[in-house]
């Protein structure tokens, strides 16, 4: 069952784009660039840790991707927490990769995982 779920979030966190060109945000290159365009609607705020699972609204913890994208992390971390309150999973890390050198990541790498426990929850949130 849990799979089964994976797969049909994993589904619809890869797909954004999948009928469009392919964005590009290596003219990204700082945090002032990367805010104006959240000012302007074109990329929002995503805390890498979420709030509720004891993450803090600090500048390591802040990343900016298009939007949409937070809402599809936000269903990954609905796993996670589901993975925490049956006891599956302790600890859980959210990992940005970035191409040269743009403020905005590729990927994100999501990881919970228990250390006793057989279970772990290893998506990959592609960004652009």
């Amino acid at each position: 069952m849990l799979k089964r779920c994976f797969l049909a979030v994993m589904a619809t966190a890869l797909a954004p784009g999948a009928n469009a060109a392919e964005p590009d945000f290596s003219d990204v290159d700082s945090l002032a660039k990367a805010r104006q365009l959240a000012a302007d609607g074109k990329l929002e705020k995503l805390h890498l840790m979420p709030l509720d699972l004891g993450g803090q609204d600090v500048p390591m913890n802040v990343v900016y991707v298009p939007v949409g994208l937070a809402q599809a992390k936000a269903r990954l971390d609905g796993t996670v927490r589901q993975m925490l309150a049956d006891g599956l999973v302790s600890k859980y890390a959210a990992t940005p990769e970035y191409k040269g050198k743009s403020f905005v990541p590729s990927r994100i790498s999501i990881k919970a995982w228990h250390p006793d426990k057989p279970a772990s929850f290893n998506p990959t949130l592609n960004v652009w």
